[in-house]
């Protein structure tokens, strides 16, 4: 069977950089950094004060009302948002499209945890009288992102949620990849949302020893390669991507910003939490991804990696990277934008495949900032980006995404 062709014919985006692409796209160019206090809620019995969130958001801001608000957790009311600019983005007509041919598959590793919190929170401190809002399972469940966003366009195709941690949208991603690839849908709007800014998580990232505690440099914090890094830090926001099949694409004269090239999954099978010490799994995700996507180590210009600021998950994903690509990862241009973003948990893999789309498109390889001191564990020989953005012809990008549980993901982009 031969299968069909996938490129990417929207985008859109809510997070800590921008209320849309075009806004996040020039902030990771400028290498601004998106960390700032904790408004959301009294942090100061916590070790961790400050994340990634989302500046000046108001859901009326985006056209959500009252009542549509009291349905929608955060998470979802961001995946509608990346989803609208998407579609505005695509140009599609959906009254001369085939609805029961688009599917929506949008990843989340925690849902509706702010909606969960509160009403726990609520029964807790009042006087045992179960009073719990008829929308809090709909709000929480992290599949109503992608059953909302159907119901709003009336997309009848494959319509589901992926849930894999910091996996997640990258996992939906490739689902959607595949499913057009075998002819199972024309367009997937696909890619990932997470509003995780939360007590529970705050709290849980905490005891983990998974966050940085570096309140006192709190817009430096997230700093991945360097040797002072301890701990990611955490952000929220959306981002959504229109995939469609090659020749429906021609057809309809869409603009076409890269070629989904290929991807693959696998399993660490080594730590609920912690990376493989010599990055097995990121080896082998990365090489089936070249495989799956009929491309060479070499043929690659640009890694977007996972990139956490931990310190173990650096060294080892930069070793898997030194192994799959030998020689040529000393040519590669290696970036972590979560430098700037935080780390948006169960939506990091679709922002950071919007990253690398922009390279490609702009000929910009968005910077690592917040680099300032050597890590004798890490080649300074490799071009990790640091601090400051560069110019490059990007014909192919590959964006690593890995998640608590031993998930890990990759996905190839290219240009036609």
């Amino acid at each position: 069977m031969q299968l069909k062709r996938v490129v990417v014919t929207g985008i859109g985006t809510i997070n800590p950089l921008g209320h849309k692409a075009e806004e996040y796209f020039s902030n990771l160019d400028a290498g601004v950094s998106g960390a700032e206090m904790i408004t959301r809620f009294d942090t100061t019995l916590f070790k961790t004060k400050f994340a990634c969130q989302i500046k000046d958001y108001s859901p009326a801001k985006f056209g959500i009302d009252r009542k549509e608000e009291r349905k929608m957790d955060l998470f979802s009311q961001y995946a509608m948002i990346a989803t609208e600019e998407a579609i505005n983005d695509s140009n599609l007509d959906l009254k001369n499209i085939d609805l029961d041919r688009v599917g929506v598959i949008v990843g989340s590793g925690i849902g509706g945890i702010n909606t969960l919190s509160n009403e726990v929170t609520d029964f807790v401190n009042g006087d045992g009288t179960p009073r719990f809002s008829p929308f809090l399972v709909p709000k929480m469940i992290p599949d109503i992102a992608a059953g909302l966003i159907s119901m709003k366009y009336g997309f009848c195709g494959p319509n589901y949620a992926t849930v894999s941690a910091c996996a997640s949208s990258s996992h939906a991603m490739g689902d959607a990849l595949n499913l057009i690839r075998l002819g199972k849908a024309d367009i997937i709007v696909t890619g990932g949302s997470e509003a995780g800014i939360s007590i529970p998580s705050l709290g849980g990232f905490n005891s983990a020893q998974a966050l940085s505690t570096n309140n006192e440099n709190y817009r430096t914090a997230s700093r991945p390669f360097d040797k002072t890094r301890d701990g990611f830090v955490m952000g929220e926001g959306a981002g959504m991507l229109i995939f469609e099949e090659y020749e429906h694409a021609l057809a309809r004269g869409a603009k076409i910003y890269a070629e989904v090239a290929g991807t693959a999954m696998t399993a660490d099978a080594y730590h609920i939490t912690a990376p493989h010490p010599e990055g097995l799994g990121a080896i082998n995700v990365m090489k089936l991804a070249l495989e799956d996507a009929g491309l060479k180590p070499e043929d690659v210009d640009y890694i977007n990696v996972h990139g956490t600021s931990t310190p173990l998950g650096d060294i080892a994903e930069l070793k898997a990277v030194k192994k799959v690509f030998g020689d040529h990862a000393y040519k590669l241009n290696i970036s972590s934008t979560k430098s700037m973003t935080g780390h948006l948990l169960g939506a990091a893999g679709a922002i950071e495949a919007l990253a690398c789309i922009h390279a490609m498109n702009s000929g910009i390889v968005p910077p690592t900032i917040n680099f300032t001191e050597e890590d004798p564990e890490i080649d300074y020989k490799l071009n990790l980006t640091l601090n400051k953005a560069q110019k490059r012809e990007v014909k192919v990008a590959m964006n690593n995404t890995f998640g608590f549980g031993g998930h890990n993901s990759c996905l190839l982009f290219k240009k036609l």
